[in-house]
């Protein structure tokens, strides 16, 4: 009985509290309830109603459709309207404008994002056109934005190259013709090509040479490393990793952060344009590259073969790369080095099968102006620079002061040009001789032009004379070939002249008026010839041949013999050594470049100038290329032989019909095609070796 009474009393303790909480809801002021029901959300169908509709425009005429599709493709599709547009919950819309959302809105979902951005560049800018003021800065509105991973996104890997672009135009425009850009956009590789998040982070984007940056000095390896996990592990164990991490430890560099003075990928590779490394262009960086840190080493590099071929676009040729390794260069003295003793003939072995001791003992840095580097090799060069300044300032001098006496004489009326005369001619060269001088022009010019860029590298024509023949390479297979027609050419005039002293008993070629060989006589008439230019005495009288036309014949003996076997040496490496020295394919290097630079010059200059250029047989002597002269000039200028041949009843034997109009046609076609070309060349060396001398090489 006494538990009823208990439970009869709970009920009607809780119905009296029921009855008063009604009483006080109904006495509550209307006002009060009118702010209950209006703080409740309005549905998004019931926003999208009025907004999805591509017209609507608010008072200040500025759109403001939300299409629903967009919407909810969104990344802020589960939101309600008025989460972000705040005011829709106060004002009475839309007899009312919301106004814009407050980047503050965003920053209640994203903290951790804003806080990140505060602190990068992008934050800290804050004037200018391209300064970053807001989210959709960067992505795209809030009704549209998508989230990461979706390929529509606005900051997608490949929508990046749009928005990123928008304000740094240089960069992207880099970065498109880089490979990480292949990848992307050619390869499709979506998931594992760089985007320019990938590299510089999302929203914490700091300058590079801020500490924080992940492209700076201390933190881009392993921003690389990312993706180039196994390099990165080559490169931590090598010389420059080594030095990055020592620096880093003793807080040195240049930046204050870790390792600014140990090489990183971007000291070697383009940041944004980064390129494939075996092309050919990236190739002909590196020297360039390397030769920041490296400057006394990599001048050694550009003054050998292997340089000056790089830089003529020849993929072939080594570059530092090739023998030190791109990522896990060590020093010589360490035994895991590529460049150890030890490890020399799988790394030449590697352009240069069979290699030798013998070959391993090349110097690829050589200096040849440097006794200290090897004495021999030092000879050679001096013996060559020798030999170079005495050719060129002898006969520089020689024909300086011929061209003012022939210019004097013409004034004076001493002589008359008569290259083309109308009267008898006489035969001076055969048929054969006439072939073989053909093909000694050819093969000279085609040497010449091949060879010429290579030894001229540096110079701003060299690669655009190289591009004439395709490519450095082509040019190399067309400078041997044109070397075997030389070594051709000389055999067949060594055995026509054994076949004249032998079975025709000639006897005259080696010594006599009829003789190249060169003789007392000719130091006479040298002498008697300085003294006309200066106006002491009158011209000297020539024979068969002049001592400057028996120069320019032992010239050639002299230069095929000097050019034919250092080249033979250069072309043939692996087989010269296995007689010979290392040091001597340093010094066949320096023997074919500098003889190959005297005989261009000497032809293009003075040989020019002897047969051609001077006044008397201005603008061209065709004699060469007709094998006949006109007995005038027979007469005037090898009045020795002219006497000789009257005395002896042979003149008349000698006489020929003068050219016909087409042989003189295709005697200048050829001639001044040949002395144009040569003419050009002269020009090229001189602007050579000028701006190697305003260079201070």
């Amino acid at each position: 009985m006494k538990d009823a009474v208990t439970g009869f009393r709970f009920v009607a303790a809780v119905a009296v509290a029921l009855i008063a909480l009604l009483f006080a809801v109904l006495a509550a002021p209307a006002p009060a309830l009118a702010a209950t029901v209006a703080a409740t959300p309005a549905p998004k169908a019931k926003c999208l109603d009025c907004h999805d509709d591509a017209q609507l425009k608010g008072a200040d005429g500025k759109s403001v459709a939300v299409h629903a599709d967009e919407f909810g493709r969104s990344a802020h599709r589960k939101l309600d309207c008025t989460e972000c547009h705040g005011a829709a919950l106060g004002i009475k819309h839309p007899g009312e404008a919301l106004g814009t959302v407050k980047p503050q809105v965003c920053q209640e979902c994203h903290a951790d994002e804003f806080k990140a951005v505060a602190g990068s560049i992008h934050g800290r800018r804050s004037k200018g056109d391209k300064a970053i003021k807001d989210c959709m800065g960067c992505h795209d509105s809030l009704h549209k934005v998508r989230k990461e991973g979706d390929p529509a996104s606005t900051l997608s890997a490949v929508n990046q190259i749009k928005t990123c672009g928008a304000c740094h135009e240089e960069m992207m425009a880099n970065y498109e013709r880089s490979e990480h850009a292949r990848a992307l956009l050619k390869s499709g590789l979506a998931e594992g090509a760089p985007s320019c998040s990938s590299c510089h982070g999302k929203h914490e984007i700091h300058e590079k040479t801020e500490a924080a940056a992940t492209t700076s000095h201390a933190r881009v390896p392993d921003t690389c490393g990312k993706c180039h996990s196994g390099i990165l592990r080559e490169w931590q164990d090598s010389a420059h990793g080594t030095l990055w991490k020592k620096d880093g430890d003793a807080k040195s560099g240049l930046d204050g952060n870790k390792a600014s003075a140990g090489p990183v990928c971007t000291s070697c590779h383009e940041p944004h344009a980064i390129k494939r490394p075996d092309t050919a262009i990236v190739r002909d960086q590196v020297a360039g590259r390397c030769g920041h840190c490296h400057e006394k080493v990599i001048e050694s590099f550009k003054d050998s073969f292997h340089g000056k071929a790089t830089s003529l676009k020849n993929a072939r040729a080594a570059v530092c790369a090739d023998c030190h390794t791109p990522h896990h260069n060590l020093p010589a003295s360490d035994p895991r080095s590529s460049v150890h003793p030890d490890n020399l003939a799988k790394t030449c072995g590697a352009c240069h099968p069979n290699v030798n001791a013998a070959f391993l003992t090349f110097d690829p840095h050589a200096n040849p102006k440097d006794p200290k580097r090897n004495i021999y090799v030092y000879w050679v060069w001096l013996g060559m620079t020798a030999l170079l300044l005495g050719v060129f300032g002898f006969f520089g001098l020689h024909d300086l002061l011929w061209l003012q006496r022939t210019l004097v004489g013409r004034l004076r009326g001493e002589f008359v040009a008569v290259p083309k005369a109308k009267g008898p001619y006489v035969r001076r060269f055969s048929g054969m001789q006439i072939a073989l001088h053909v093909t000694i022009v050819t093969s000279f010019l085609l040497l010449a032009a091949t060879g010429l860029p290579l030894k001229f590298a540096a110079a701003p024509w060299a690669s655009g004379l190289m591009s004439v023949f395709g490519s450095s390479e082509a040019a190399g297979v067309l400078h041997r070939l044109a070397g075997v027609v030389t070594f051709g050419y000389f055999a067949w005039h060594l055995g026509a002249l054994a076949y004249d002293w032998i079975v025709k008993k000639e006897r005259g070629y080696f010594w006599g008026p009829r003789s190249m060989v060169p003789q007392p006589r000719d130091i006479l008439d040298l002498w008697a010839m300085v003294k006309y230019f200066l106006y002491i005495s009158p011209r000297p009288k020539f024979d068969r041949f002049t001592y400057w036309e028996k120069f320019d014949y032992m010239g050639v003996f002299w230069g095929v013999g000097v050019i034919g076997v250092s080249g033979l040496v250069l072309w043939m490496p692996t087989l010269a050594t296995t007689f010979l020295p290392g040091w001597a394919l340093n010094a066949a290097y320096v023997i074919h470049s500098d003889e190959a630079l005297l005989a261009t010059g000497f032809i293009f200059l003075f040989h020019f100038f002897h047969t051609h250029l001077r006044p008397e047989s201005f603008p061209m002597d065709t004699v060469v290329f007709t094998g006949r002269m006109p007995l005038e000039t027979l007469e005037e200028e090898r009045p020795l032989e002219y006497e000789r041949l009257v005395a002896q009843g042979k003149l008349q034997e000698r006489m020929t019909p003068a050219p016909s109009p087409a042989e003189f046609k295709a005697a200048y076609i050829f001639g001044f095609a040949a002395l144009g070309f040569g003419v050009l060349l002269a020009i090229f060396i001189f602007w050579a070796l000028l701006g190697g001398l305003l260079n201070g090489h």
